[in-house]
C-alpha cells in the first residue's frame, strides 16, 4: 500500500509546494486504492477491503478540504500543519493495523510524517509527530490483524519485498522533499538578503535627511547675507554693465539656492509616504524641467514629450523631484548637452535621461544607485543613490546604460483610474 501524503506546508516556498504535495498526494492515494484492490488478486492475500477503503475515501476528502482551504487562504499556518500530519499518523496506522500491523514491511514509512514535520515546523511540533508516530508503531506490535498467509517461506520473499520498496519509496520521497526544502530556504535567503540592503539603503536615506536638516539650518545664514550683498551689487551704478549682468544671474542662483535650503528645513524629518500625491506626467515633469533650467541655465538641455497620453499619472512627492534634479545634475556634468525624453502609455512613465559624455564606468553600472560611491566618481554618487533610493520607494525602477553616453532611464508605475 502507498502512504498517505503530508498536506500543507508553512515553508517559505509557500502556496506553490503546498499545491504540489496536494497533488502528489492525490497519487498516493490513487496508488493505495491499487494496493487495496490487487494485493488480494495478485497476490492472493486477503484484506478487508471495505474498511480499507473507507479510511482511503476518509483521507481523499480530507486533502479536498486541504486543496480548499488552500485555494481560499493561500497558505497553512504552523497548527494546521500539525492537525493534517497526525490525521497522516493516524490513516497510515489504521490501514497498517488491517494489513498486519508492525509485521507490513511498510510501516516504516510512519518515519515520512516525522520528516516533513522536522524540515517544515518548530521543535515542539516535531517532538508531538514524532511521539506520535513512536507509539503508533508500538501499538501495532500488539494490536493488528495479521495477515492470512499460511507458506512461510512465501511470507518472507513477501515481507522482504515489501521492505525493499518500502525503502525505495521513502528514500525518493525524502530526497525529493528535502531538495525542494532546500530551494526554498534559498530563495527565502535571497529575500531575506534583500530585505536587509532595502533597509541599510533606507538608514542611510534617513541618515542623510538629518544631514540635510542640519546643512539647512547652517547654511541658511551665509545664504541671506549672499543675497543681500548681490541685491546691492546688483543696483550699483558704478560697476560695468556686463558686471551687473554677471551678479545678477548669480543673485538669481544665490536666491534659487536659498528657496531650495528653506525647502529642506521645513520638510526634514516630516516627509513621508503618504504625503505623495497623483500628478499629471507631462506637466510635472516640465515644471521640474523648468526649474532645473533656472538653476543651471548655461546647460545646453532639451526636454522631448514623445507620445505621453494627457490622462497619464503617477505617484510623486518631493523625494522623487529631488532624484530627478539630481539625475539633470548627474547628466550635465558629465557631458556638454543633456537630452531629456519622457513617454508613456496606460501601464507607465517613462523618463530617459541623457549625455554626450563618456558613459558610466562598469561598477557604476553594476551598483545602479543601491550605494552612494565617492565624491569624485563623476556625479554619480550620493545623488544617484537618493534618486535610486525615492524612485523606487514609489515603486519605480532606476536602469543605467551607456548608448552614446550614459542614459539614466526611469521608469514610474502609472496610477489605476
Amino acid at each position: 500500500m502507498s502512504p498517505p501524503m503530508f498536506a500543507g506546508t508553512s515553508s517559505p516556498e509557500g502556496p506553490t509546494a503546498v499545491s504540489r504535495l496536494i497533488v502528489l498526494r492525490w497519487g498516493l492515494l490513487a496508488g493505495e486504492i491499487a494496493a487495496i484492490v490487487g494485493v488480494p488478486v495478485l497476490l492472493d492475500i486477503p484484506l478487508p477491503r471495505v474498511a480499507m477503503l473507507a479510511v482511503v475515501a476518509l483521507q481523499a476528502l480530507g486533502n479536498h478540504l486541504v486543496a480548499r482551504r488552500l485555494a481560499r487562504a493561500g497558505r497553512f499556518g504552523d497548527g494546521e500543519l500539525v492537525v493534517q500530519l497526525v490525521a497522516d499518523i493516524v490513516a497510515l496506522a489504521v490501514l497498517m493495523f488491517l494489513s498486519g500491523g508492525a509485521a507490513n514491511p511498510l510501516i516504516s514509512l510512519l518515519l515520512l510524517p516525522v520528516a516533513v514535520a522536522a524540515l517544515a515546523l518548530p521543535a515542539r511540533p516535531v517532538m508531538l509527530v514524532t511521539a506520535l508516530a513512536i507509539a503508533a508503531y508500538s501499538v501495532l506490535n500488539i494490536y493488528y490483524l495479521p495477515l492470512p498467509i499460511a507458506n512461510a517461506e512465501r511470507a518472507a520473499r513477501l515481507h522482504l519485498a515489501g521492505m525493499w520498496f518500502t525503502f525505495v519509496l521513502s528514500a525518493a520521497m525524502l530526497a525529493w522533499f528535502v531538495v525542494r526544502m532546500k530551494a526554498s530556504i534559498r530563495a527565502r535567503d535571497a529575500e531575506l538578503g534583500e530585505a536587509r540592503e532595502k533597509a541599510l539603503r533606507d538608514e542611510r536615506v534617513v541618515a542623510l535627511g538629518a544631514l540635510a536638516a542640519g546643512a539647512a539650518h547652517e547654511l541658511s545664514t551665509p545664504l541671506a547675507t549672499m543675497t543681500v550683498i548681490a541685491g546691492e551689487l546688483e543696483r550699483d551704478a558704478t560697476l560695468p554693465k556686463a558686471a551687473r549682468e554677471d551678479i545678477a544671474v548669480l543673485h538669481r542662483q544665490v536666491t534659487a539656492c536659498k528657496d531650495i535650503i528653506s525647502g529642506l528645513a521645513e520638510r526634514a524629518g516630516a516627509e513621508r509616504l503618504d504625503s505623495a500625491t497623483a500628478v499629471q506626467g507631462e506637466r510635472w515633469l516640465a515644471d521640474v524641467f523648468a526649474r532645473w533650467r533656472e538653476m543651471r541655465p548655461r546647460v545646453d538641455a532639451e526636454l522631448r514629450l514623445v507620445g505621453v497620453p494627457p490622462q497619464l499619472t503617477f505617484i510623486a512627492d518631493a523625494t522623487l523631484e529631488q532624484g530627478l534634479l539630481n539625475l539633470f545634475n548627474n547628466a550635465a556634468n558629465a557631458g556638454k548637452a543633456v537630452r531629456v525624453t519622457a513617454s508613456g502609455d496606460e501601464s507607465g512613465f517613462i523618463i530617459k535621461v541623457c549625455d554626450d559624455g563618456p558613459g558610466f564606468e562598469p561598477h557604476i553600472l553594476e551598483q545602479a544607485g543601491r550605494k552612494p560611491f565617492p565624491v569624485h566618481a563623476a556625479g554619480s554618487g550620493i545623488g544617484l543613490f537618493l534618486a535610486h533610493a525615492a524612485i523606487t520607494r514609489l515603486g519605480g525602477e532606476l536602469q543605467l546604460l551607456n548608448v552614446g553616453g550614459g542614459v539614466a532611464r526611469v521608469r514610474l508605475p502609472a496610477t489605476s483610474h
